[in-house]
């Protein structure tokens, strides 16, 4: 970006979704091309770290080839051979094997070397047991994302679970980015939960699907994945969100081209969002 380009966002949140994220990859694919971005703080959730974190090292082409080719042998999204693979499902290890293949040790530096990153986490209420604070954690969010379509939820929070902001560019300074991408993206039952600063974690999505970062300050850039009903009103804030309910689902891992497809999709409401705002 040359020093007489102004960069229309200061801020850029990545939204979760699963794999509907790819949706996100190819918006900014488009949209990066044609608009000279440069963000202070970027902050990601869910799967919106991964997308957030490929954004940020240049691997946004390659997580969709290693997501693309992890999907090519899968033909089922339960896991039939529970003692040699381990849980029930085969997610926790597949998307293991393509977060650290992706993030390895020079997109971490990239990472590291970049603007602020932040990444949201969640935590069980502490007054029960994690798994179990989890999954009610999840049926809660669900009713609330079903009930009143709306990013931000609420009732998961005053149930008690807790949530950190975490510096992933102090964490990729260390070369722990994958295991924090990981942490991050930890729906119950599905997956078994880990421990981050020795509080287990589940899916910050339950929280909140915008995390705003911090400080909070400048235009932002929010990327989701999904149509909502109700979206929060902040002056500053650009909300983008898909046309139409992308052909990804969100935790299916057993089709290549719904990924794909998802990505073109990103691609194409780019095109339509730059058309629709001439003035970027």
């Amino acid at each position: 970006m040359s020093d007489t380009q102004i960069s229309p966002f200061e801020q850029i949140v990545f939204s979760g979704g699963g794999t509907r994220c790819f949706w996100q990859g190819g918006f900014m694919e488009v949209f990066c091309d044609k608009v000279p971005i440069a963000p202070a703080r970027v902050a990601g959730v869910s799967g919106g770290a991964l997308a957030g974190a490929c954004y940020l090292a240049g691997r946004e082409r390659r997580l969709l080839e290693v997501m693309q080719d992890a999907f090519r042998d899968q033909d089922s999204n339960v896991n039939w051979h529970v003692r040699e693979d381990g849980g029930l499902t085969p997610h926790q290890r597949l998307y293991r094997e393509v977060v650290e293949t992706v993030l390895d040790a020079d997109a971490q530096k990239h990472v590291a070397a970049g603007p602020h990153f932040q990444i949201l986490l969640a935590h069980p209420p502490l007054s029960l047991m994690p798994k179990l604070g989890g999954m009610i954690s999840t049926l809660l969010y669900e009713a609330e994302l079903h009930t009143l379509s709306r990013p931000d939820g609420q009732w998961p929070g005053r149930m008690g679970l807790g949530h950190s902001l975490v510096d992933a560019r102090a964490v990729a300074a260390e070369g722990r980015l994958a295991e924090l991408v990981i942490a991050a993206a930890t729906i119950p039952p599905i997956f078994d939960l880990p421990l981050w600063n020795d509080r287990p974690v589940i899916d910050g999505g339950m929280f909140s699907q915008v995390p705003t970062p911090e400080p909070d300050e400048g235009r932002t850039l929010v990327l989701l994945t999904r149509r909502y009903d109700r979206l929060p009103g902040d002056e500053r804030c650009t909300f983008v969100e898909p046309s139409d309910e992308v052909p990804a689902d969100k935790i299916d891992f057993t089709d290549p081209g719904k990924i794909r497809r998802t990505w073109d999709q990103g691609e194409e409401d780019a095109r339509a969002f730059l058309k629709a705002h001439p003035d970027l």
